[in-house]
């Protein structure tokens, strides 16, 4: 009882520091990220194209394993993200806000979330195959 209530309480204060977070980098990284649009997809297209092969590779590999679909798509899922969210605090609070990490956390976010609402896109549509 007391776990459901503090989840419930904490679950609504990470979400606003997660949010936090990445207003704080943007309003640093802004101008970066504005006037250098092919570092950006310097940064942007090798991500994306790592995330579809991992999770590619993993999603067949589990397919081909014979494994339930309620294992495999969060198995290959997990498997290709990138889990932005600790390489945030880890390049902050390592390298500094002002970093090229930073930068590439920042960048990172926002390519990782429609990435990952894709493969769950795609796995869903490959349920029938499972």
């Amino acid at each position: 009882m007391v776990r459901k209530y503090l989840l419930k309480k904490i679950g609504n204060l990470t979400i606003i520091g997660l949010l936090l977070t990445l207003i704080l980098l943007f309003s640093f990284q802004g101008d970066i990220i504005l006037n250098n649009p092919p570092h950006i997809l310097l940064i942007a297209i090798p991500l994306t194209l790592l995330t579809f092969t991992i999770f590619s590779i993993a999603y067949c590999w589990l397919y081909l394993s014979n494994l339930d679909y309620k294992i495999a798509a969060p198995a290959a899922e997990i498997g290709a993200s990138n889990f932005f969210e600790l390489a945030v605090s880890v390049a902050i609070s390592v390298l500094g806000i002002n970093s090229g990490a930073a930068l590439t956390t920042v960048v990172g976010v926002p390519v990782e979330v429609p990435l990952m609402l894709t493969l769950v896109a795609i796995t869903n549509k490959t349920k029938k195959h499972f």
